[in-house]
């Protein structure tokens, strides 16, 4: 067994009934040698063109899921929504309106997955983002809490399966050592839509521009995303690992030559040879997902989902609110929560200095030590700046751990479940959030914002200990070669 094997905690041999087995398997051999030419491609202009294209699409697929904290003081103001939630499930409370984008979201991620391994990366990214991209634009001119909820969840099938898409996507195309820095790129560019989202709602919440509530331009400016989806889709080519997995070596083999074509012009060299290549593996079933040794990092990504997701979501999704809770008026909120704000792309572009140095489970792990922490301090002040400097804390550590279990979540399922296997995982997170949303309005509403941190203080201590007891490593290793 090779030091790459070793490192991944796995026996290859286990895993022996989806590797690549006679001539039969072609295509698979084929494709573990595309892996091992995109892996050892330097990181030239055109490589990170690629990476850039697809956080510009994650860009708006996070304005699109973290507007609903933000609008939701216009969504009070303009009264359809009650800031309290009517009984444990309440649907005219700002609760319901969360738990329907997270409903759309579950079933997003658990159920259509598969399209991606079906259809390709490149479709899937493509019509995925224009579905809700149209929901959010019906949405913003219903005038009632059940039309405003029933759009937000078809909203919500559309970003779930986005979701699933571009980080497949993004761990295909970027090579083994660039991976985690692609992934702290992605997030880097997508979270300044936080930011964005939340200077916006400033400026429009508390207002009616041409006689529309301000809430209603939040959701119709998000919806410019469609203009850029042709423009991104011309220039982004279907995942090579993906096309020879399907047996269209023909076409991998013409993305590929136009790829490196294009990087050693810009490299101004011949490319290095490619390492050993590692065969790829069959499309699995649903089965495959639970047999050794992909049954017990499932599991480990199915309990860190459900817990982190209270940790992110629960301030993330409900900030202006907490900050009232704390005593500020809903316009200083507003204010604060855009400051908070500017800090959402900084947690990873701190990652690209040091998503490839660490590993991913010790970053997720710190990470999350650090929201637990915060919110318990931040739970306990009222003086404007230190909400601010705690809130920004708060910030950071949720957007490290964001990127860093993107990333890590993608890398440990082979090419032929991987799209299906993260979106399974990913969707308890979903699935989580949709209760988490009246869980937080509960402990809100019964013991206040310190009740809020302390739920959130104990699901960061259970995904720690999840991680650190149960999660392989991966830095610097070939997806094939981490999935065996």
């Amino acid at each position: 067994m090779n030091k790459a094997h070793m490192d991944s905690g796995d026996d290859r041999g286990i895993a022996a009934p989806l590797l690549a087995d006679g001539p039969q398997d072609a295509n698979l051999i084929a494709a573990g040698k595309i892996s091992a030419r995109l892996d050892r491609l330097p990181p030239t202009r055109s490589v990170w063109l690629l990476i850039s294209l697809l956080s510009l699409g994650f860009f708006f697929e996070l304005y699109d899921l973290l507007f609903t904290g933000y609008v939701a003081p216009g969504l009070y103001r303009s009264g359809i929504f009650t800031p309290a939630t009517p009984g444990l499930f309440g649907t005219s409370g700002i609760a319901g309106f969360i738990a329907a984008l997270f409903s759309g979201l579950f079933i997003g991620t658990i159920g259509c997955g598969v399209l991606a391994d079906k259809f390709g990366r490149r479709a899937i990214f493509t019509y995925s983002l224009l579905w809700y991209t149209f929901a959010n634009v019906v949405m913003a001119f219903q005038t009632t809490a059940l039309g405003i909820n029933c759009w937000r969840f078809v909203s919500g099938l559309g970003l779930g399966v986005e979701m699933v898409t571009i980080g497949t996507y993004l761990s295909e195309l970027a090579p083994k050592y660039l991976r985690g820095r692609a992934f702290a790129c992605c997030q880097a560019v997508g979270f300044t839509a936080v930011p964005v989202v939340s200077f916006l709602s400033y400026l429009l919440v508390p207002s009616e521009p041409f006689g529309i509530d301000g809430w209603r331009w939040i959701v119709l400016i998000g919806a410019h995303g469609a203009i850029f989806v042709w423009w991104i889709r011309r220039r982004l080519p279907e995942s090579p690992r993906w096309l020879t997995q399907n047996g269209r070596i023909e076409d991998a083999e013409r993305v590929m030559a136009r790829l490196e074509a294009k990087v050693e012009a810009e490299f101004g060299q011949p490319l290095p040879p490619p390492g050993p290549s590692i065969p790829a593996t069959r499309h699995g079933r649903f089965g495959d997902m639970w047999g050794a040794p992909y049954g017990k990092r499932m599991f480990m990504m199915i309990v860190f989902n459900i817990f982190q997701s209270i940790g992110f979501y629960g301030f993330a999704n409900w900030v202006p609110t907490l900050v009232v809770k704390q005593g500020v008026t809903v316009t200083n909120s507003l204010l604060y929560t855009s400051i908070i704000a500017i800090a959402a792309p900084i947690g990873p572009i701190i990652g690209l200095f040091i998503a490839d140095r660490f590993e991913r489970k010790t970053v997720i792990m710190i990470a999350a030590m650090m929201v637990m922490a915060s919110g318990l301090v931040f739970s306990q002040v009222r003086d404007p700046n230190l909400i601010i400097v705690l809130g920004i804390c708060l910030t950071l550590g949720s957007n490290i751990m964001s990127y860093s279990y993107h990333s890590y979540q993608a890398e440990l399922f082979p090419t032929g479940i991987r799209a299906r296997a993260v979106g399974f995982a990913y969707s308890w997170s979903r699935f989580s959030a949709i209760f988490n949303a009246f869980l937080i309005a509960f402990f809100l509403d019964r013991f206040g914002v310190l009740g809020v941190f302390l739920f959130i203080a104990a699901a960061m201590c259970v995904i720690t200990l999840d991680i650190a007891l149960l999660g392989p490593r991966t830095r610097n290793l070939a997806l094939e070669d981490i999935a065996h």
